[in-house]
């Protein structure tokens, strides 16, 4: 299992992809996997800072996560399964949330899915 954002095309065109953020991109075409989508209200929090990444990760923990069953989320999503939302590497997401939730209860990797650029594809030649 990885993470991933829209953005890295690779990623959002695999047949693996699955979104879990609240809206989507109109081309995007994968699955959609509601319950780790947030309410709105959390991401508009967010977004406009009133609230901070720790409370922000708190909140999502308490109220989205601590109602789902790691397991369970991991057979629904699939052994290959790349998870997706908007924000890109190394920003606060909820994707790293459930990354390192899954991690925590299960003891399993799951890594940010690198994007190929035009420079890693020059130096792979």
């Amino acid at each position: 299992m990885r993470t991933s954002y829209f953005a890295n095309r690779k990623a959002a065109g695999d047949p693996n992809a699955i979104a879990i953020s609240r809206g989507v991109p109109r081309w995007f075409k994968g699955r959609i996997y509601d319950p780790l989508r947030q309410p709105w209200k959390r991401v508009e929090a967010a977004k406009s800072g009133k609230v901070t990444n720790e409370e922000y990760e708190r909140r999502y923990r308490a109220e989205v996560l601590g109602g789902l069953d790691a397991a369970v989320v991991r057979r629904e999503l699939g052994e290959d399964a790349i998870l997706l939302c908007w924000e890109r590497p190394g920003a606060a997401c909820h994707r790293r949330i459930v990354a390192r939730w899954l991690e925590e209860v299960l003891g399993i990797g799951v890594g940010e899915m690198e994007q190929l650029t035009t420079a890693s594809r020059r130096a792979s030649r």
